[in-house]
């Protein structure tokens, strides 16, 4: 029985998709997408992120079981974007906004390890 770090239970295998996606025939412009080696960290930030958008009606997510790191992200629009408009632009949106979070919190860094400097001398 080998030990695999909790990391590669992320990691994508030969062939798998991260993403796949159909349509919910049960229920006009919704989409459910379903999100391989991912957890609540994505499903929530994507949900919630999504309830931002006017034309969102609807998004939420669900693990399959706790350990495995699966989850479906339903949206329904209100049909002037698709389902899957909404999430590459929530995607999209996401990504600046990490990159502006890290850029701001280094920014703070190195003016708190500047502070400290001048602070000890």
């Amino acid at each position: 029985m080998s030990c695999t770090s909790r990391f590669e239970l992320f990691l994508l295998g030969e062939g798998e998709k991260k993403v796949s996606w159909k349509w919910d025939t049960r229920v006009q412009d919704t989409a459910i997408f379903t999100f391989n080696k991912e957890d609540h960290t994505l499903g929530n930030l994507l949900s919630k992120r999504l309830h931002k958008y006017p034309e969102v009606i609807y998004s939420a997510y669900k693990l399959a079981h706790p350990l495995i790191a699966q989850f479906e992200l339903r949206v329904t629009t209100d049909g002037s974007f698709s389902p899957k408009q909404v999430v590459v632009k929530c995607c999209h949106d996401l990504v600046q906004d990490l990159d502006r979070f890290s850029r701001e919190f280094t920014k703070e860094w190195e003016l708190k390890k500047i502070a400290n400097n001048a602070e000890r001398k």
